[in-house]
């Protein structure tokens, strides 16, 4: 296995950035600045598949999660802040629970603990709904013009949604069918009150992939957690209102461990 690419920028403790099935590392570019301003090393990966990232096989959580701890590694740090959106938030749980030594702060962003229900029926559902536009001959890039204003809220910024249009056209259509074939899979319900690094989890109001009740219960379930709901915002939340969003992150990131309870 090799390491995924990834871009980094800026000094100090490590922040390692994991973006969502429709994403890339330019998912994360506004928090990559903030965070690099504000004195952290800023580190956001283009998950096995995605920009120059060699693909894995099989495409499992566990491989994805493999892939991640050997990119940590590769850093030279003892432990990293996680933060994962929606696909990406399910890879940072399968982290913390494969190597919570690893993690020293976790951030969720529209995400959830497990993915729909557990019939076979519905998963297939939903995996044929989202590549019935892929069969039928339309791009990546026609397909994210189609769903990237569904998943946004009504207070979002137009260059957020513009720039998160662009990175899920730029996904490889091989990719996005494993990825969603891989998420149909994840179920990391029983692993939340074992996880004991501070948690902040971030909810957007309009979200339908992840709804905010979904994080809340989520949230309820993590011992050292912090849930925050981001208003008339979708499920984009990074890049729909970047700045209230880096606020929340780098307030997180700033206060002491022992406040955090």
């Amino acid at each position: 296995m090799v390491v995924p690419t990834f871009t980094t920028l800026g000094g100090g403790p490590t922040v390692l950035m994991l973006h969502g099935i429709g994403g890339g590392h330019l998912s994360f570019a506004p928090q990559v600045e903030s965070l690099a301003v504000a004195g952290y090393r800023a580190v956001a990966w283009d998950m096995p598949g995605y920009g120059h990232s060699a693909p894995i096989e099989p495409y499992t959580f566990k491989g994805l999660a493999q892939s991640c701890v050997l990119l940590i590694e590769s850093l030279k740090v003892a432990d990293v802040v996680l933060v994962g959106h929606s696909m990406g938030g399910m890879v940072a749980q399968e982290v913390v629970a494969r190597r919570p030594d690893l993690v020293n702060r976790l951030v969720l962003c529209g995400t959830s603990p497990a993915f729909g229900k557990p019939d076979g029926d519905w998963q297939r559902e939903f995996i044929s709904q989202r590549t019935a536009p892929l069969d039928a001959g339309k791009s990546m890039a026609d397909l994210a013009q189609t769903l990237v204003p569904q998943m946004v809220g009504p207070g979002s910024l137009p260059e957020g949604v513009r720039l998160a249009t662009h990175c899920m056209g730029m996904v490889p259509a091989a990719t996005y069918r494993r990825a969603l074939e891989c998420i149909v899979t994840f179920d990391r319900r029983a692993n939340l009150p074992n996880i004991s690094v501070p948690t902040l989890l971030v909810a957007g109001e309009h979200d339908r992939n992840a709804p905010a009740a979904v994080m809340k219960k989520m949230a309820d379930a993590i011992p050292r957690s912090t849930f925050l709901q981001m208003k008339g915002i979708g499920h984009l939340q990074n890049l729909e209102a970047p700045d209230e969003f880096d606020g929340m992150l780098l307030n997180f990131l700033s206060l002491p461990q022992e406040l955090l309870h």
